[in-house]
């Protein structure tokens, strides 16, 4: 079945900002689009998003020449390919940009183009996405991990930590963990008005915190968890982003909202010192993208019992994931669609992770669009675990609600085995 046709137009993210969206067209007609989202709190060794620069029209975050590169190059390079050739297309838009970060041609371009492709080819064979994707071998539903409190630059700063977020740890079916999730979210609205710190959402839809410290947010996570009726750590352990990079500037890290600062040392022993003194089962970006000694020191004081995600740190990117693995700073690794650029790279640094026994966390970007690609990807490749935000904002329930039709359409293929992919990894949880 062959490609006829490209085409795009500049769409809208959750916050209100310019995106890519391409449609790809087949010789009988069928067609498949590609959403590109966006991030706010990006690595260094992200590829590039190519936006215009132009102040003039929407504060220079327009994507017009990134439309411009898919009407045009990546046109002439896609129509009369095969679609069902993925891993082909794929390797041909790389070779097309030539730049190791996608910055000629815009791995916005790039990527909205693979993801066309790849919604193409499914709906021409008439198969839903995480089948086609998965070749019909993905049948794990993942365990959601949900935020509650959004914090870092997802709230504007109020508070330093990004993400506060819940991880259903006794649920049976993935069904369950949306209802804890539920009851968790909306027991830390009543508890937020009840201490008049109820100040709206954050950008994945958490509660804005309004908070004096940092670590106040426990203790508001925790009393949300119980007047759920949950007990902290034991059905619900509570999971951090804490977006180190974002926080470490001229060789220390500052905590704003304290007034704090600490240099690697002192801050790997604060990361360390909260996961003995909190619930936590999880934490990503502990310390700065490049800070390999300070996660290596956080690796080796609690990865044994907590899972220690590298977003910043690895930006799905087969490379450095490889040299965290080999210097073993991490146990999982955070998979974002843009962050690499084409569905095949994704699906490849998937892979590695799951090959070294660490585990993939399949994760949205805080501006978002409608589409719920990444909820098949999750299923199509076993990965486990899904990170889109949190439990309000159409754009982050579309994904949890794509699962449950994902479950349907699976039917007694379906499987779930909740924080059972942690012991599965050698992570006893304490």
């Amino acid at each position: 079945m062959k490609i006829t046709s490209l085409d795009a137009l500049q769409i809208f993210d959750s916050r209100g900002n310019p995106t890519v969206e391409v449609i790809a067209t087949l010789e009988d007609g069928t067609t498949g689009h590609g959403l590109v989202p966006s991030g706010a709190s990006t690595g260094h060794h992200e590829a590039l998003e190519l936006r215009d620069g132009d102040k003039s029209r929407f504060n220079g975050k327009s994507v017009f020449k990134a439309l411009s590169h898919v009407t045009g190059e990546i046109a002439s390079e896609v129509i009369g390919r095969d679609v069902f050739d993925q891993t082909g297309l794929d390797a041909a838009l790389i070779a097309l940009d030539g730049t190791p970060g996608k910055s000629r041609l815009g791995a916005n371009a790039i990527l909205g183009t693979s993801m066309a492709v790849a919604q193409a080819a499914a709906n021409a064979k008439r198969l839903p996405l995480f089948e086609s994707l998965g070749q019909g071998e993905g049948t794990l539903l993942p365990l959601p991990e949900i935020q509650i409190f959004g914090g870092g630059k997802h709230a504007q700063g109020r508070i330093d930590i990004q993400d506060f977020m819940i991880m259903a740890l006794t649920a049976k079916s993935y069904d369950e963990t949306l209802e804890v999730t539920s009851n968790v979210f909306h027991a830390a609205a009543e508890i937020m008005r009840k201490r008049g710190l109820l100040a709206g959402v954050a950008d994945e839809g958490g509660y804005w915190p309004m908070f004096d410290r940092n670590e106040d947010v426990f203790d508001a996570l925790i009393a949300s968890i119980e007047l759920a009726g949950y007990t902290p750590g034991r059905e619900v352990g509570i999971s951090l982003d804490i977006a180190a990079t974002d926080l470490f500037h001229d060789g220390h890290y500052t905590l704003g909202l304290e007034k704090r600062r600490f240099n690697s040392e002192q801050f790997a022993a604060l990361m360390i010192g909260w996961v003995e003194k909190y619930p936590i089962v999880s934490i990503e970006d502990p310390m700065a993208e490049d800070d390999w000694d300070g996660w290596k020191s956080v690796r080796q004081a609690i990865g044994h019992r907590c899972q220690l995600i590298g977003d910043d740190h690895f930006t799905t990117n087969i490379t450095r994931i490889e040299r965290g693995i080999a210097a073993n700073t991490a146990n999982a690794v955070l998979i974002k669609l843009n962050q690499i650029g084409t569905v095949t790279e994704t699906i490849a640094a998937i892979r590695r992770t799951q090959k070294a026994g660490w585990l993939p966390v399949v994760s949205a970007r805080s501006g978002e669009t409608e589409d719920s690609f990444i909820a098949h990807l999750a299923v199509a490749t076993n990965a486990g675990q899904l990170k889109v935000g949190s439990f309000s904002r159409s754009e982050r329930m579309a994904k949890w609600n794509e699962v449950l039709r994902i479950q349907r359409q699976l039917g007694n293929r379906a499987r779930f085995i909740g924080a059972g992919i942690f012991s599965n990894s050698g992570i006893q949880l304490s």
